[in-house]
């Protein structure tokens, strides 16, 4: 008689353990200027979060991700009703309809909408076996994707969050791409989404008022403080160039922890969500914002493996939506604050203080965990993209 022995990545878990004391630390240091009645409020609420986090990760990694196959549409689902009641009865803050108020806490569908939207496409592409499709077949299965993508991506935008809705529409674009899709289908939608921005671009320098008519005023802003911050002082030109003076201040080792000038100053607005990075660039310079940055790494390289080894294509595919979600997010987040992307209001996985993000992150990480404990070997690249004909 043959036992299982599942064995648990400890090194993934102390990851995660280590982005929760930079997550504690940099979001104490971050929030005082928002409680002065209470400095550890948000402390002790993300605390909180991590205990519930840590506890829904325990309880993915315990599921066998397979039984996630005949429930993904209906999560799926449920998080398309969820984006509908926002639309209607969401609370608006920041100009923004995101959140659902629950009294002593307010939820963010669009997180989990992520989340669930990795799942049901998985489930989808799994249902298409690991054999090449012609361009041809891939048409009827293209469009089952774009409408899953496009619904949610649409309800995303309108509220208006710009930041979740690229998320959405990245993480169905990674899994076509890796897929077994035609290759002739993924250049022509490339080359689809390259033709977009480039009108996009040629607008901003030939007819910018028609960009006013497709993106919202505070898209714009963001948009034009990001090109050119001098020139744009305000609002978001503030914020980056608030940011990057911050950081710059930190230098090899920062300033120190509490001791950011930028940060306690309350110079840098959303300094414990959105801006956190700064708190760390400038409190503790640029060693503790690499040592940051290589946890993201190995975690992302930790994901890979179990993808890599994953039992079958379902959870492969899981694994490579996970990655997207985690890496652009990454990304984006770091990207905004020292310059090298626009500024939306993306968090920065793991460490930003908010409970939707936090959770559905830990989700995440506990069905790598269940994929890791029930691996067979199954190697992805080897035998889900060997047929490459069309």
């Amino acid at each position: 008689m043959n036992s299982k022995k599942h064995v648990i990545d400890y090194t993934l878990l102390f990851i995660i353990f280590c982005f929760f004391l930079f997550s504690l630390i940099a979001v104490y240091s971050g929030s005082g200027q928002y409680e002065s009645a209470d400095s550890f409020y948000f402390l002790k609420r993300q605390i909180f979060w991590y205990i519930l986090g840590f506890a829904v990760l325990a309880a993915f990694a315990l599921l066998d991700y397979d039984l996630i196959k005949r429930w993904s549409l209906y999560l799926y689902l449920f998080s398309v009703l969820l984006l509908i009641y926002v639309h209607f009865f969401g609370v608006i803050k920041n100009g923004s309809q995101r959140w659902i108020n629950f009294g002593l806490f307010e939820l963010q569908p669009s997180e989990f909408l992520k989340f669930s939207l990795v799942l049901y496409l998985a489930t989808l592409l799994n249902k298409v076996g690991n054999k090449r499709l012609s361009f041809k077949k891939s048409i009827p299965i293209i469009i089952k994707i774009g409408i899953v993508t496009l619904v949610p991506f649409v309800l995303v935008l309108v509220q208006p969050d710009l930041g979740s809705a690229l998320m959405v529409g990245m993480t169905a674009a990674t899994l076509v791409f890796i897929s077994v899709i035609s290759s002739k289908m993924v250049l022509l939608i490339l080359l689809g989404v390259i033709a977009l921005v480039s009108v996009i671009v040629c607008l901003y320098f030939v007819a910018p008022e028609l960009l006013m008519q497709i993106f919202k005023p505070h898209q714009l802003s963001r948009i034009y403080g990001w090109l050119d911050p001098e020139h744009f002082p305000s609002n978001s030109g503030y914020q980056l160039k608030q940011a990057r003076m911050g950081i710059g201040s930190g230098q090899l080792t920062g300033n120190g922890f509490n001791q950011g000038v930028q940060i306690q100053s309350g110079k840098v607005p959303e300094a414990h969500t959105d801006f956190i990075f700064a708190v760390i660039g400038e409190e503790f310079g640029f060693i503790g914002a690499c040592i940051l940055v290589f946890l993201y790494f190995f975690l992302i390289y930790r994901i890979v493996l179990a993808t890599l080894n994953a039992k079958n294509l379902f959870g492969a595919y899981i694994g490579i939506g996970i990655i997207a979600l985690i890496a652009f997010q990454v990304f984006q987040n770091i990207g905004m604050t020292i310059g090298l992307m626009p500024i939306t209001g993306l968090a920065l996985p793991f460490i930003s203080y908010g409970g939707s993000a936090l959770l559905t992150n830990m989700a995440a990480i506990g069905l790598i965990l269940s994929i890791q404990m029930r691996t067979r070997k199954h190697n992805l690249f080897d035998k889900g993209f060997s047929n490459n004909s069309d």
